[in-house]
């Protein structure tokens, strides 16, 4: 029989048509572990038979949509996809998403607001919106870096890495912050916990003397840590009566913009290559 139903698993309905098969076949290759799946495996998952199941997978290859190990023979994604993948989701890049809040909260808050973007050991200012008073900041202006843990956005990212990346991080960037003279490895992961535990970086009195500063995790539609949304001030502004109005916002702001930000975005692989870097 040539029936798609009686190629079906008992347990498993397969898909009817063409497109519908396909995107199966996707779906169960997204699924699988690291090295891949074998065409017996992809079968079973989507309840076609192996021959019908084969055939997908070929055009799929001779798209480049699919690869195979010539040696295992096991199937995975094709890079071919995931550079489709990074042209979806958002209309525009990350900074322009992101720049109406920036000015939101600039204009509500009456301080200086940053975009950082985690860039290997460092976060990278890829936007920021200056208030009316004159501050200091470790990332200095657009295209500046800063190690990561070194002020409140830079810690905020650093906080919400996967743990072992972040144990990396720390092992790596430790050395680099002693220059900074209050910074030691136990210092540095008591602050961490306290941000996973609050959700947001704060510090009253900061390394900047007289500046203080506020930062929150910004994510990606899937959940990774990206960047992170931070207001720079004096320390006055950020007293405990404001501190609790200043988050609430920043937070808002970064929850809306997480559901919409591609985690295939240029600007999270090469933020140094930033447009509005370049032209600033």
């Amino acid at each position: 029989m040539n029936s798609d139903h009686a190629e079906s698993s008992p347990d498993k309905q397969a898909p009817v048509n063409g497109i519908a098969r396909t995107f199966a076949v996707l779906r169960a290759l997204a699924d699988a572990p690291p090295q891949g799946m074998r065409v017996t495996q992809v079968a079973k998952a989507v309840g076609l038979t192996q021959g019908t199941t084969h055939r997908l997978l070929q055009s799929l290859v001779g798209e480049a949509m699919v690869e195979q190990d010539e040696r295992s023979k096991f199937y995975r994604l094709g890079m071919d996809l995931f550079s489709l993948a990074a042209r979806a989701g958002n209309a525009s890049d990350m900074r322009s998403l992101c720049r109406p809040a920036l000015l939101r909260l600039c204009g509500s808050l009456g301080d200086t607001v940053f975009l950082l973007v985690r860039s290997r050991f460092d976060a990278v200012c890829v936007d920021r919106v200056d208030g009316p008073l004159p501050i200091r900041a470790f990332t200095g202006d657009i295209g500046g870096r800063v190690a990561l843990g070194v002020g409140q956005g830079a810690l905020a990212i650093l906080a919400f890495l996967p743990e072992a990346e972040r144990d990396e991080v720390i092992r790596y960037n430790v050395p680099r912050l002693r220059e900074f003279g209050v910074y030691d490895e136990v210092y540095l992961r008591t602050e961490i916990d306290r941000v996973r535990e609050t959700g947001y970086a704060a510090r009253q009195q900061g390394l900047l003397d007289g500046m203080a500063g506020l930062g929150v995790p910004l994510f990606d539609s899937a959940g990774g840590i990206v960047g992170a949304l931070s207001v720079g001030t004096i320390t006055a502004r950020l007293n405990a009566e404001r501190l609790p109005v200043v988050v609430q916002m920043l937070q808002r702001e970064a929850a809306a913009l997480s559901a919409r930000i591609n985690p295939f975005d240029p600007a999270l692989r090469r933020p140094m290559h930033s447009p509005t870097a370049e032209s600033n």
